[in-house]
């Protein structure tokens, strides 16, 4: 039986609010990138107790930390960056998960990314040794225009740092936005890896994001195959159905039920509980 999170702050900024939605479509699970207006990696010592009480209190779990690990320039400054990556460690196991999700750096405009292969993968080799360490996995996220915005790239990624600590968040939307099938070309490639599934559709003309088996994502071939395999992890909602920017989506309210309701729809056709 699969397992629904959500990114609640597509919801809103305030904790209450998010939860109050969450509750209301049945998901007890939150994918947790923000609240306040904050990057989870920003919240205070203070701020993280009272999200964690109010959490515990109301029956929530956090399936992954949805940081921004990883989506900085391959040029910019890495150790600075590293010290951020410590913060999301500490902040995983306080909260009780074992996922991070994180990204392997934005390249630089009009040059090809394989001239950026070693830095990239020392950089994300160091991710994961620091990973192994605190036993926390992470999860490689296909975005556009990092160096895995394509299967091939992240693929690379998962061997060449080859790790139980490093697997794959599978995005089918993300996918999309690179002009690639998720389904067809992508899954088949990096299916032995992934341990995590985003649930965002988008189309190809345009690119723009679509509730979850309205767009070009093959959400339901995928949902289908991975079931088959016996897949019973958890399906994240990352809607983007208002607006997205590089670091944040945002849904609102009745955007994110009518995700949530798409979603569910899927496994309903598919004959799949969820919890």
């Amino acid at each position: 039986m699969v397992t629904i999170s959500a990114f609640a702050d597509e919801i809103s900024p305030n904790l209450d609010e998010q939860l109050d939605v969450l509750e209301s479509e049945a998901i007890h699970h939150v994918e947790l990138r923000g609240v306040w207006n904050k990057n989870v990696l920003d919240l205070s010592d203070e701020e993280l107790r009272h999200v964690r009480k109010t959490l515990m209190e109301r029956g929530f779990r956090v399936s992954s930390i949805g940081s921004p690990i990883g989506k900085i320039a391959i040029t910019d400054d890495f150790e600075s960056h590293l010290q951020r990556f410590e913060r999301a460690l500490s902040i995983a196991s306080y909260l009780d998960t074992r996922f991070i999700r994180v990204f392997s750096f934005f390249m630089p405009h009009s040059i090809l990314p394989d001239q950026y292969r070693d830095e990239v993968l020392t950089h994300m080799s160091e991710l994961v040794r620091l990973a192994e360490a605190a036993d926390i996995v992470l999860l490689h996220e296909n975005e556009k225009q990092i160096y895995g915005d394509i299967p091939e790239r992240c693929l690379d990624i998962l061997t060449t740092c080859q790790s139980d600590h490093l697997k794959a968040v599978f995005d089918p939307a993300n996918f999309v936005q690179c002009d690639v099938q998720p389904f067809h070309r992508a899954f088949p490639l990096l299916k032995p890896y992934v341990e995590y599934l985003h649930i965002k559709d988008a189309v190809f003309a345009g690119h723009h994001v679509v509730p979850a088996g309205e767009g070009d994502g093959q959400l339901l071939e995928l949902l289908a195959t991975m079931l088959h395999d016996g897949y019973d992890g958890f399906v994240s909602l990352e809607p983007h159905l208002d607006h997205a920017s590089a670091f944040q989506g945002f849904s609102g309210p009745d955007l994110f039920k009518v995700a949530s309701q798409a979603l569910k729809h899927l496994l309903t056709r598919l004959n799949q509980d969820w919890q």
